[in-house]
């Protein structure tokens, strides 16, 4: 373990954060806000040069390794997440350091949680900085190996493998830098394709591009406290059709732009799953809701049920004054997420398809003892490595969501706070699958403000462990990756 490349990533991240940040204040001085584009600018002058300085002092000698990797990547979204508090504290926007970094690490794992009662409140430049650090989220610390890449040779292809949205990048292209550049290409396309398309309905230009940020991010930071119910049904059916390619695997998406075949789509056996499991969650969501106003309640159900699949935590309805049966299926929702290589948290539809036919190959092996059977999926064989890699990080997501709605209940008991169990388990399964909003005390109209210090901190990091899947973050605390 090189702690001097370690410097390095984390050092090369914080400026570039610091330059991102530089953007907020261009937007604040656009709409007259001196005050705050002055304070922003200043903060991301000092995080800029302060950085740059670590950066040349640190800068390695060799490439990096893969255990180096994984810590890099850990590292570096916290710091990220710590430089990023700057604007809220500066602007006034939030008061204190736990507050500031709850919104920053909601933020850059495109988690959506807020403490804010009142977006209406917030100057451009805030609004600006909390979309665009979804949008940089969302695809995560790939955007930043593309300029840090040719500094690390093959070492940042373990950089990019430890933090791939995925788990595994695809290789578009021998090369992985080209292969990030054509993701980012995608990203940024639909990015735009999104904005002009919203500028045409009751957004205006600022709204539209701080909802396309954190539609294609599957973030959900938005510009109104009603979410996505503050704008009319035809932005709404706009943000559903782009939260559904958020949740594609963007490398699915390159291919098939690339080769004209809409029928790529069809003929990729996760893609059916998924696209198959948002039909059966908008059915059973329609079905529950029906009555009144027809039109409303497919809409709504298709928002809802698009919105948790992918993560996303846009709202158009509360859907926590719903009856029980369909609060249990908006919880089992929040485990579900994208495609592997999508910009979607949780635990991905590959990984849940994997478990689906290992479990029945398990089965006929139980009635069959002598027979031989192969973990598939989409008539394609899974590796053994690989199927017991998912069943390792399956067990380990429900370990870290059981333990933590159980340290949460503790810190919010101790707090006095006295919030129920189902505000505790929804609070923490939204963090872990970057979703947003929960149920009970936390759900779409309400916001997170009422969550106690320490349950503040503790989602935060459960935010970091769910957006990196799991491994970066507990491997910090294991002593193989430090040793020597």
């Amino acid at each position: 373990m090189s702690f001097r490349r370690l410097g390095f990533i984390i050092a090369a991240v914080i400026e570039a954060t610091g330059v991102a940040m530089a953007s907020s204040a261009v937007v604040a001085g656009i709409y007259g806000e001196w005050s705050d584009a002055r304070g922003i600018a200043i903060s991301a002058l000092v995080v800029v040069v302060v950085a740059d300085v670590a950066r040349r002092l640190f800068t390695p000698a060799a490439e990096m390794t893969t255990r180096e990797g994984f810590a890099a990547v850990a590292l570096a979204w916290f710091a990220m997440a710590f430089v990023g508090t700057l604007p809220y504290l500066v602007t006034g926007s939030v008061s204190g350091l736990t507050d500031a970094f709850f919104e920053t690490a909601a933020g850059i794992t495109t988690t959506g949680s807020s403490i804010l009662p009142d977006l209406a409140a917030l100057g451009h430049g805030v609004l600006w900085w909390r979309a665009l650090t979804q949008w940089m989220g969302g695809m995560g610390i790939i955007v930043l190996s593309i300029a840090i890449l040719p500094l690390l040779g093959t070492g940042g292809v373990q950089l990019a493998r430890a933090e791939s949205p995925g788990g595994l990048p695809d290789r578009l292209t021998p090369r992985f830098r080209e292969t990030a550049k054509r993701l980012w290409f995608v990203y940024f396309a639909f990015t735009v394709a999104e904005a002009t398309l919203l500028s045409f309905t009751d957004m205006g230009v600022f709204d539209s591009i701080i909802h396309a940020f954190t539609t294609m991010s599957t973030g959900g930071f938005g510009t109104k406290a009603a979410s996505m119910a503050a704008f009319d049904n035809s932005a709404q059916w706009i943000v559903i059709v782009f939260m559904v390619l958020a949740g594609v695997s963007f490398a699915l998406h390159f291919n098939a732009l690339r080769l004209r075949d809409p029928l790529t789509y069809l003929r990729h056996a996760e893609f059916r799953l998924y696209a198959g499991i948002l039909a059966a969650a908008t059915a059973f969501i329609i079905i529950g809701t029906w009555g009144g106003n027809i039109a409303d309640t497919v809409r709504n159900g298709v928002f809802t049920s698009v919105s948790l699949v992918t993560t996303t935590g846009y709202a158009t309805v509360d859907f926590g004054q719903w009856a029980s049966s369909l609060q249990i299926l908006v919880v089992g929702l929040m485990f579900v997420g994208g495609m592997a290589g999508s910009t979607a948290g949780s635990v991905k539809v590959y990984r849940l398809g994997v478990l689906y036919q290992g479990s029945k190959a398990d089965l006929r092996r139980l009635i069959h003892p002598r027979g031989v059977f192969v973990t598939s999926f989409g008539k394609q064989p899974v590796p053994d490595a690989i199927a017991e890699s998912v069943q390792s990080f399956f067990l380990l997501y429900m370990f870290v969501f059981m333990t933590g709605t159980l340290a949460f209940s503790v810190f919010e008991s101790i707090a006095g706070t006295n919030l129920d169990l189902v505000t505790s388990a929804s609070a923490v399964a939204s963090a872990l699958g970057n979703i947003g909003p929960g149920l009970s005390a936390v759900g779409p109209a309400e916001n997170y403000a009422v969550v106690p210090a320490a349950g503040k901190w503790l989602l935060s990091v459960i935010m970091i462990i769910g957006r990196l899947e799991l491994f970066p973050v507990l491997l910090l605390f294991t002593r193989e990756l430090w040793r020597r």
